[in-house]
């Protein structure tokens, strides 16, 4: 049975749709936005009220969260090699570096891409995206650092992780005075040979072209 995924150009669901490919499953992408003054598909606010993407279907199941359908798929086909096993030593790192990239990396984009979240008055919204731009750089940081001369993030061995990192790597703005991937050097050159994958060069067609997607 084929998975169905909402998706929307320049959101998460890209990073989850790479993970797809890489997997080699069948799947069906059900179009989304991730533009704040365009309406959600009602089917999609159903599976989560939140109105982000992306959303994984499979069957009559549904999950929403990128890093928690990544751990998913990756323990559902083991077969792709794509993360460590439950018993391996490199399992929390692996976690661990999901987690960060959810909740620390990408909560400041959000700062600087939606101040409106965290802001009590659009008085206070330049604020939070200043925050948001120096928390950039601290959180890239410490993974770069985190990195430091390992091929990939969990060392010798490519995964999930590595298309997470490249996927994030794709939202950084510098005209906007974020962090260019280029102040992070260990972060760069793994961004840089995931790009050459045959998953992200089809996933990624537009953006690599020049494509924005709209920031």
């Amino acid at each position: 049975m084929p998975y169905k995924l909402f998706y929307a150009p320049g959101s998460a669901a890209m990073g989850t749709r790479v993970m797809l490919e890489e997997i080699g499953a069948s799947y069906e992408l059900l179009e989304a936005t991730i533009d704040m003054d365009k309406p959600r598909p009602p089917e999609q606010l159903a599976l989560n009220p939140n109105g982000w993407v992306p959303i994984l279907i499979w069957g009559d199941r549904a999950m929403y969260e990128c890093a928690a359908i990544t751990v998913f798929l990756c323990d559902r086909h083991p077969e792709a090699n794509l993360a460590p096993a439950v018993d391996d030593p490199d399992r929390g790192l692996y976690l661990q570096t999901l987690v960060y990239f959810s909740n620390s990396v990408q909560n400041a984009f959000q700062l600087d891409y939606y101040p409106g979240r965290f802001a009590d008055t659009p008085a206070d919204e330049a604020s939070a995206q200043r925050r948001g731009i120096r928390r950039l750089r601290e959180t890239w940081k410490i993974i770069d650092d985190q990195i430091g001369a390992s091929l990939w993030v969990l060392g010798a061995r490519f995964s999930a992780a590595d298309i997470y990192l490249f996927m994030l790597t794709t939202w950084l703005r510098p005209s906007r005075g974020q962090p260019s991937v280029d102040e992070f050097p260990n972060v760069k050159r793994i961004a840089d040979a995931v790009l050459l994958r045959e998953s992200v060069q089809k996933v990624y067609k537009e953006w690599i072209a020049g494509d924005t997607y709209g920031y």
